[in-house]
């Protein structure tokens, strides 16, 4: 898994977007032939689901910042973080991208997004870990391994999390830098999915009006670019 690890890890940005659009294209709604009033119930799991994720994401980033992207897209780090969320988890971020994968499977309702895309996802994180466990264990050797005893590898720990994070200074600039990306695409996602999913059961008549649908894009588009400006005029340093 450590080789299979190493090569997603390289082309895990590629993948993730082409797996998404791959379930799309094949996927149909499958709420609305087995237990069509189960829909609205599907939507709001998925969408507590799909926010819990982000504000995992937030919460972890906000506390102690870590480097994921690698170094020349190879699995790196610098130095073993282990305080704030990852006192209580190693690989909370991966939980927080699982979670809101989970949360788009259930908006849409599609067996594709279930079967082939959360599944996959899995699988990718599986070896995506493995790879960097195999890493960090190299190169800092006991200290990881006794981190890998103290902390759960997905699990994360409910507990302490106020004894963790004494002391420390919740950085919400830094969570606007590095997360409004991820935040506004998971939004539009979770829109656009939940749009797409009433239109391909239930037609054009599911659907806001063209008005509405414009307002949204309109106000989503002006909140990007003025969050994008203010970090691009370091106005805003994470």
């Amino acid at each position: 898994m450590t080789k299979i690890g190493q090569f997603l890890f390289r082309y895990r940005n590629v993948l993730g977007p082409v797996l998404f659009l791959v379930a799309l294209a094949l996927s149909r709604p499958g709420y609305a032939v087995i237990a069509p009033q189960l829909g609205s119930a599907l939507s709001i799991a998925g969408v507590v689901l799909a926010l819990l994720g982000q504000l995992l994401r937030m919460v972890t980033i906000g506390y102690e910042y870590i480097v994921r992207g690698g170094k020349n897209k190879q699995v790196y780090a610098s130095n073993l973080v282990q305080g704030g969320v990852f006192a209580h988890c190693r690989n909370p971020l991966y939980v927080g991208n699982i979670l809101m994968a989970v949360g788009l499977a259930l908006i849409v309702h599609s067996y594709a997004f279930i079967l082939l895309v959360i599944p996959a996802i899995l699988f990718t994180y599986a070896c995506i870990v493995a790879a960097e466990e195999s890493y960090l264990l190299g190169k800092f050797g006991a200290e990881y391994a006794e981190y890998m005893l103290r902390v759960n590898r997905w699990l994360p720990r409910l507990t302490g999390l106020g004894e963790s994070t004494a002391g420390m200074r919740f950085n919400w600039k830094r969570v606007l830098v590095k997360e409004y990306n991820t935040t506004f695409t998971l939004l539009a996602a979770m829109l656009a999915l939940y749009w797409w999913s009433g239109y391909s059961s239930g037609g054009a008549v599911e659907l806001p009006s063209s008005e509405a649908i414009v307002a949204i894009f309109v106000a989503w588009v002006a909140l990007y670019l003025g969050v994008r400006a203010l970090k691009k005029s370091g106005y805003i340093k994470g």
